[in-house]
């Protein structure tokens, strides 16, 4: 059966031969993958290409003890910043100089000069504020990429934030877009914490977060390492072994969400 959807999205010139700036909101299960994953990523593109990262990490949660073996972190790390401890971690790695954030986006932190935004967070409320702060500033970060996931199953969206002074030609659709009832503020959410390294793994499975946030990366690295990308996404799961991919917009949007 014939691909009836556009073959290729390619990234703008404007990012050809600069830093990419990067702001991370979210270091835990999927934003603590994502992390280690950008370090790897930085060093690929400055070997393949003239771009390369900086990235910003803003998160306002400390290590538990329920996050170890899930999340990168360590026994010695509870009590500490989720977001200083592992981007001071992986600038001492890495040679990089890197941000951290000990808060919560976007009150702690602007939108202003961001290139890609990366959300790992895990409710519904943070997504529409980030997505409130975008429509705000003065300028607008080209890409929001939005992970998610629940205990064996999860996703991830690549799309084109609309400006506030016009809509961008070839947009792709945002995770709220994607997902209108995102916007029902009266759907219940559950992010309470878990309690215990089994408690988590009760709620979440051991490898759901490093799969989904792999999977990301890998179309990260199609986009910015080597200038394009076929798809937008996946829907990814474990239970199953399935993956499948969220397709690109056949043609540029019009005004409003697809229907």
């Amino acid at each position: 059966m014939q691909n009836d959807t556009a073959s290729r999205h390619y990234l703008p010139d404007q990012y050809g031969h600069r830093v990419i700036n990067v702001l991370l909101v979210g270091c835990g299960g999927n934003g603590a993958q994502m992390l280690m994953g950008l370090a790897s990523l930085d060093a690929a593109m400055r070997a393949i290409s003239s771009r390369s990262l900086h990235v910003t990490v803003v998160d306002d949660d400390t290590v538990s003890e329920a996050n170890l073996g899930r999340q990168p972190f360590y026994r010695c790390d509870i009590g500490a910043s989720k977001a200083r401890t592992l981007t001071e971690r992986i600038n001492i790695a890495h040679g990089l100089d890197w941000q951290a954030v000990h808060g919560r986006a976007p009150a702690a932190i602007g939108l202003d000069g961001i290139d890609l935004l990366i959300s790992c967070v895990d409710t519904a409320a943070a997504r529409r504020a980030l997505g409130g702060a975008i429509g705000e500033g003065r300028t607008s970060p080209r890409y929001w990429m939005d992970l998610g996931n629940r205990a064996t199953d999860g996703q991830f969206i690549i799309g084109c934030p609309e400006p506030a002074h016009g809509r961008k030609a070839n947009r792709l659709p945002t995770v709220l877009e994607y997902f209108p009832e995102i916007a029902d503020e009266g759907i219940a959410e559950d992010d309470a914490p878990s309690c215990s390294v089994a408690e988590a793994l009760e709620r979440q499975s051991l490898f759901v977060n490093r799969v989904v946030a792999s999977h990301a990366l890998a179309l990260l690295f199609d986009l910015l390492g080597r200038g394009s990308i076929g798809h937008a996404g996946a829907f990814i799961n474990l239970s199953s072994g399935q993956s499948m991919p969220i397709p690109l917009p056949r043609a540029p949007l019009a005004t409003g969400a697809p229907q």
